[in-house]
Order: C-alpha cells, then sequence, then structure tokens
C-alpha cells in the first residue's frame, strides 16, 4: 500500500505544474490548485465560490442534462438552460403535424402551459472526493488483475451503497482516472420532473444547420428553456400535477455586457470523452482508418434520409432528430481525422515514443509501447468489424426494433410504448433504402473471417439484397404496428422465425460470440498497459500537467475570449452578429431560412450588432454542450454548444492555435426570447448582473 500512496502523493504533485490557460479539463474538487492561475488570468473569484460541499458555490448551478449534456440554472425557480440540441429530442417528441414545436417554436406562457418530459432526469453534484485508498483497501501486488478487479468492485459497491443509503434521489459513481491510477466518488441528486418551458423554431435553434455544423461564423441560436420540479420538500419526486418549481441552492446572474477579444472566459461543464495520452498507434487508427470509414457510410445514410425528408413534411419531422443525431458525429469525425493529418499528430506521437523508450531502458516500463503496438494489431480488425456492425446492421431500424421487442416480451413487458414511440418516427421506405446500402458496404468492406455464417448463406441465396430485403420487409410482422402490438410471450415461437429477428440475431450472436470478447479481452489488456504507461509518462515528463481525461464528470476549462485563422489570408473575428444571419438568410435553403419573424424584427432597425455566438479558447468536448460560460466575476454569459471545425480533435491532441470552443451569446438568447417568443415574462424571475 505504501506504493499507491506515494502515486496519489505524485498525481496531486503534478497538478501543480504550470500550464497556459487555454488546455485542460481541471476536476472542481482540485481547483484550488488551478486558482492562482486562473486569477491571474482575469478571474476575480475564489476556489471556494467555483466548488464547495460547505456552502451552496457555483457547482450548484450546474447540471448534468439528461444522459450526455450539460445545462445551468438561471432563476430561484428551477428555470434551466441548455442547447436546443440537447433538448431537441423532447421537442421533437410533442410535435406534430398540427403543433409543429420544431418548426415554429414553443413558449409556455405560463408554469400550467409547461410540458412534462418522460424520462428526462437532470443531475446535481453534490460532492466529489479522491477514493483511491478506500476503493484499493485490501490490494496486494502479489495479487492478478482479476483479483485486483473483484476488490475494486467490491469496495466500489460497498461505498456507492453506503453514500447513497438515505435516498431521496441520490446516485453515485466512481470513476478511475489516469487509466486506474487513482479513483474518485461523484455523488449526484437526481430530479425526475423536467418540463420544457421554451425553445425557438429549428430555423433558429438549427440555423445553419449541418451546413454550419462545427463551423465559424456560427449564427446558431442554439438554446432550450426547461424547468426542474420538486416534491414539497423540494426532494426528487416523479412527475405530478402538486409538485412545485425546484428551489435551488444556487442560480447564475446574467451579464448583459457582452465579451471582447481578451475577456476571461470559464466554462462549467460535463465534458464526455477525451484520450489525450494515447499512443501513435491509436491514433492512426482514428485518423486513418476508423474516422474515413465511419464517415462514407454515414455519408449514405444521410444522403438516403435528407433525399425522403426534403419531399414530406412529415418525414422531417419524423426524422429531424434521427438526422442530426448521425449527422453530428458525421462533421465532427471529418475534422478530427483532418486535424490529426494537418498537426503530424501520429509522426509527433511516435517522436515522443522514441524518447519514451529511450528513457524506458532498463526500468519497469521497458518495452511498454511495443506492447501496446502489438495488441493494437490484434484488436484493431476486431474493432473495426465492431464498428461495421454498429454502423450498418445496427443503423437498419427494423432490425433493432425486432430484437427490442423480443427483448421486452422474454422479460414479460409490454410492448405497446415501445411500438407507439417506433412507429411514430419511422418511414420505411427511408429504412430499406439503409438497409441495401449499409448491407453492401459490410459485404465489400469486411473480409469473409468477419461476416456471419446466417449472412453469407442468406446473401448467396437470394442472389441480391434487394431481393433479400424486399422479402423481409413484406413477410416480417415488425413493419405492422398492429401486430405487434398483439404480441405476447406466447408468440415466442413466431417471433423466433420472423425474417427480420432472425437476421438481426444473427449479428448479434455472431458479434456477441466472436468479435466482443476479443475486442473486450483486448481493451482490457490495452487499458492495463495504459495504466503503466500513463504512470510512465508522468515520471518521464515531472514537469508537464496531466490533467484527466474527460468521463462525463464535471469539469473547468478556462481560457478566454479569441479568434483564429485557419488558413493564409483568413483570420476570423470571435463575435458573430444578427446581421450575419440576415446575410445566410434565403428562403430556397433550408438551413438558411429564418422565421419571417425574424426578418420583420430586423427590418425594424437597429439589430445589425445585436451579438449572436462567440469564440474561446476553452478546452471543452461532447457533453459540454449546454455548459454556461462565464466570466471573471462568475456571470453567465453564453452557452457553450460546439467547437469549430479545425480543432475537433482536441478530444486527443489540443492545439492552442485552431482549438476554440463556440458559445451561444447570452444576450442573443434574450432577444430571441423577447422579439421571437413574446416570453419576456421569463425575465422576471431572472438576476441581471448588469
Amino acid at each position: 500500500m505504501k506504493r499507491i500512496h506515494l502515486l496519489i502523493a505524485f498525481l496531486l504533485f503534478v497538478n501543480l505544474a504550470p500550464l497556459r490557460a487555454d488546455e485542460g479539463m481541471w476536476l472542481p474538487a482540485l481547483i484550488s490548485q488551478r486558482i492562482g492561475d486562473m486569477q491571474q488570468n482575469g478571474f476575480r473569484l475564489t476556489a471556494e465560490d467555483i466548488y464547495s460541499v460547505n456552502q451552496a458555490s457555483l457547482k450548484d448551478a450546474v447540471l448534468l442534462f439528461g444522459g450526455g449534456c450539460t445545462g445551468e440554472l438561471v432563476s430561484d425557480e428551477g428555470l434551466l438552460l441548455t442547447n436546443h440540441h440537447c433538448g431537441y429530442s423532447y421537442i421533437q417528441r410533442h410535435s406534430s403535424v398540427e403543433h409543429d414545436y420544431l418548426r415554429d417554436g414553443f413558449w409556455a406562457m405560463s408554469k400550467a402551459e409547461e410540458l412534462p418530459n418522460k424520462g428526462l432526469t437532470v443531475s446535481f453534484l453534490e460532492r466529489m472526493e479522491d477514493v483511491t485508498g478506500i476503493i484499493l483497501k485490501g490490494y496486494e501486488s502479489s495479487m492478478s488483475e482479476a483479483q485486483r478487479d473483484t476488490l475494486i468492485r467490491e469496495n466500489r459497491d460497498k461505498l456507492i451503497k453506503q453514500v447513497t443509503q438515505a435516498g431521496k434521489g441520490l446516485s453515485a459513481r466512481v470513476e478511475a482516472l489516469y487509466y486506474g491510477n487513482q479513483y474518485f466518488l461523484f455523488v449526484y441528486k437526481v430530479y425526475r420532473d423536467v418540463r420544457l418551458v421554451g425553445a425557438p423554431p429549428s430555423s433558429i435553434g438549427k440555423f445553419g444547420g449541418e451546413t454550419d455544423n462545427w463551423m465559424w461564423p456560427r449564427h446558431t441560436g442554439d438554446f432550450s428553456i426547461f424547468r426542474i420540479y420538486a416534491d414539497k420538500d423540494n426532494e426528487p419526486a416523479d412527475y405530478s400535477p402538486d409538485n412545485v418549481p425546484y428551489r435551488p441552492k444556487r442560480f447564475f446572474r446574467i451579464s448583459r455586457a457582452g465579451v471582447n477579444a481578451g475577456d476571461f472566459t470559464f466554462v462549467y461543464g460535463c465534458p464526455g470523452s477525451t484520450k489525450e495520452y494515447v499512443t501513435a498507434e491509436e491514433v492512426r487508427y482514428v485518423g486513418e482508418v476508423s474516422d474515413p470509414q465511419k464517415i462514407a457510410l454515414r455519408t449514405q445514410r444521410l444522403d438516403i434520409q435528407k433525399k425522403y425528408m426534403m419531399q414530406s413534411q412529415a418525414v422531417r419531422i419524423q426524422y429531424s432528430s434521427k438526422f442530426a443525431s448521425v449527422a453530428n458525429a458525421w462533421k465532427k469525425w471529418q475534422g478530427e481525422s483532418g486535424g490529426i493529418k494537418r498537426l503530424g499528430t501520429v509522426a509527433a506521437k511516435k517522436a515522443y515514443e522514441a524518447r519514451f523508450k529511450e528513457w524506458a531502458k532498463g526500468t519497469r516500463y521497458d518495452g511498454l509501447v511495443e506492447r501496446l503496438d502489438s495488441l493494437y494489431a490484434l484488436r484493431n480488425p476486431y474493432y473495426l468489424a465492431s464498428e461495421y456492425n454498429t454502423e450498418t446492421v445496427r443503423a437498419v431500424e427494423l432490425l433493432s426494433f425486432a430484437a427490442n421487442v423480443q427483448s421486452r416480451l422474454r422479460a414479460d413487458r409490454p410492448v405497446e410504448d415501445l411500438a407507439e414511440s417506433f412507429f411514430k418516427d419511422y418511414y420505411q421506405p427511408i429504412d430499406e433504402e439503409i438497409f441495401v446500402a449499409m448491407l453492401q458496404a459490410f459485404d465489400e468492406h469486411m473480409s469473409d473471417t468477419f461476416k456471419p455464417a446466417y449472412f453469407k448463406e442468406q446473401l448467396a441465396a437470394h442472389g441480391s439484397l434487394a431481393a433479400w430485403r424486399d422479402e423481409i420487409f413484406a413477410q416480417s410482422l415488425f413493419t405492422d404496428k398492429a401486430k405487434v402490438v398483439a404480441l405476447t410471450p406466447a408468440d415466442a415461437d413466431r417471433i423466433a422465425a420472423d425474417p427480420a429477428l432472425q437476421l438481426a440475431d444473427a449479428f448479434a450472436t455472431w458479434f456477441a460470440g466472436d468479435i466482443r470478447p476479443v475486442v473486450q479481452r483486448l481493451n482490457g489488456e490495452i487499458n492495463l498497459a495504459y495504466r503503466d504507461y500513463m504512470r510512465g509518462q508522468m515520471e518521464f515528463e515531472p514537469d508537464k500537467i496531466f490533467y484527466p481525461d474527460a468521463n462525463l464528470t464535471l469539469r473547468v476549462a478556462y481560457g478566454h475570449v479569441e479568434g483564429y485563422s485557419p488558413a493564409d489570408g483568413i483570420d476570423y473575428r470571435p463575435v458573430s452578429t444578427l446581421k450575419g444571419i440576415m446575410e445566410k438568410d434565403n428562403p430556397d435553403i433550408f438551413d438558411y431560412n429564418i422565421p419571417q419573424t425574424l426578418r420583420d424584427v430586423y427590418a425594424e432597425g437597429g439589430h445589425d450588432k445585436q451579438p449572436v455566438c462567440f469564440l474561446a479558447t476553452n478546452h471543452t468536448s461532447g457533453g459540454n454542450s449546454g455548459s454556461p460560460v462565464i466570466n471573471a466575476d462568475g456571470d453567465l454569459i453564453g452557452i457553450n454548444f460546439d467547437r469549430v471545425w479545425e480543432g475537433t480533435m482536441s478530444d486527443i491532441v489540443f492545439d492552442p492555435e485552431y482549438c476554440r470552443n463556440i458559445s451561444l451569446d447570452i444576450r442573443y438568447l434574450l432577444f430571441i426570447v423577447d422579439k421571437i417568443g413574446h416570453a419576456a415574462y421569463l425575465f422576471d424571475e431572472m438576476c441581471f448582473a448588469d
């Protein structure tokens, strides 16, 4: 155990090393180690203002929205802001041809008009703490990895049970940091009654669409407004008309002073996933193999969806959320792979590894990079097969639906709600075309070694994927809502004989038997090697800062407002305005067709300089969508929603010249709420700093 305590002390020590303000995703509980640098860069509050378990702090105004975004409180009545794209699926669920809230926007004019959202939760961090000693209690160096894993699980489960036993909506996670060299406990309080208050029309909330996604200049009003409700004691509760608005410990004041180049900025949110410390081989696989192939597959899917969405308003509503979900990663991967290539990241990693290997000779880290390379060589073909399974077979909606229905019935659970949800947003011609395109890609790019026997046999028997598709979609009972709703567990044999389910089962069995176990085993060995490699990197570079990779837990990122120059002769200013929206406005282009109401407001005059979005140097990732962007006084100045195209490789390597986060200027949100939503009554419960 002595070695473990020394390692913990070392991890804490390296966090004291200097680093430029822009890079890093810092744990709030340890922010006292960075507060001096933050203050030198302009921040005027204290570490206790950012994170405290003894008094209300900024952390209490930040929340995890759903399972993958961030939000922030802006009133003492539980009013919260997040991105439009974070609330998009919930807005869609309330939309219909008669009430198209995606197209027209939604504004509750009183609390009675706010719309409940089944399944939506928000989670507030109660506290976080280093529990490495607790999690590794009882560990001896003579233990095998299996014994170590068992010990960790037992200690983790005991700790989580202990800290959540009071109930009242408490949940907890123990996260491994630095590849298992350190463990942190995160305790949350989860609220389950969250209602939609307002959302702009998608032509504002998604202005620019996929054309502008990940790009600058940006003019997207990417926000939506919700409210948290609790029981009479302010505790989490399921939806009830008797619930009352949540009374928070802390909420953000809003600054209307605006931003200027060089201003301090601070993003407080939940970045999803980064891997800053991986080897050249992992980067090569991502940039040269995985990203390009997934981009090609999703391009086909998006082209098919777009074709049908352009032909029908009903289909556009059905597939808007699906299209956005597919397109988001598709474009991010393009910027990521391009950034990796532009920066020469693979070559830079190899040069670093050469120095590391020379230093490691004769130490416990000798041969570690070579071992990782050999493990990747074994894993990558299987990993690519796994990614193809996800991007092709599982992209066919009918196959996934059939498997989900069977799973529900095996558990003796009703399927009516599943069927209702599926068919509400399902258009069979799209799925049929995607079936052929995706399975054709799978057949062309996977060797016979990585194809299920059933797939090869049936394709040969039918002669073509088109013929096989026609048979499946004509005969499958899963294309008929009434037939699905009528199913019971007694229909197990009939369900198992369905051609759609047989294909889904064949791939599921192949994946579970031939692919996943190999990937899991090799990933386990890779992660184990990274535990040593992480320690080795820290010892090799004792003066370098090593912030933990993101894992959807609350982090602090700070920097400043700044434009950038992506290419020779191009210099981007850091602020966009309403004038730019009007310059892009084009009724003939879906992504740029703003609502007439906004044109009318602009025609009144005096709005040319209305700010819309701004750039900053904060280190962000997926999960930071919806994060509050805070000024030097701790006041809300914007909502983070994206990164620039050229900087999306920041999940792997941060480049201060290119990495910029894009935020909605809070003044544009207020402008839209007032001028378009006519919901300025909401300002009465907000607190303004100026």
